[in-house]
């Protein structure tokens, strides 16, 4: 059997993600984006739209607003799709004030 050396990257890891999201494996999701941070991989947009959209699929909402916090301080330029994945994390949970006022 041959074996192969992945190299963790920014793209792999936020691909890996976003595959988590799809798949409804928000724990898992927010694992390897925690990971990212740790293992001292440069954060981006993407990856951070790709967690806080794992996090609606876990209901996670409160999660959701705390990575919309941390991108903000990370100076990071929140996208379109930045705001409506934490809109819609926190829509899910009927919590979409609490969206509106944190991105106003």
């Amino acid at each position: 059997m041959v074996q192969t050396k992945m190299e963790l990257d920014r793209i792999t890891l936020s691909t890996a993600i976003s595959a988590c999201e799809k798949g409804c494996q928000w724990k898992k999701a927010l694992h390897i984006f925690s990971m990212m941070t740790q293992g001292k991989v440069e954060l981006d947009t993407i990856a951070f739209n790709a967690a806080i959209s794992a996090c609606e699929k876990g209901d996670a909402w409160e999660i959701a607003l705390q990575l919309f916090n941390d991108m903000a301080r990370t100076k990071l330029e929140s996208s379109t799709v930045t705001y409506c994945a934490v809109i819609s994390a926190c829509e899910v949970a009927g919590k979409w004030k609490k969206a509106v006022c944190s991105i106003s």
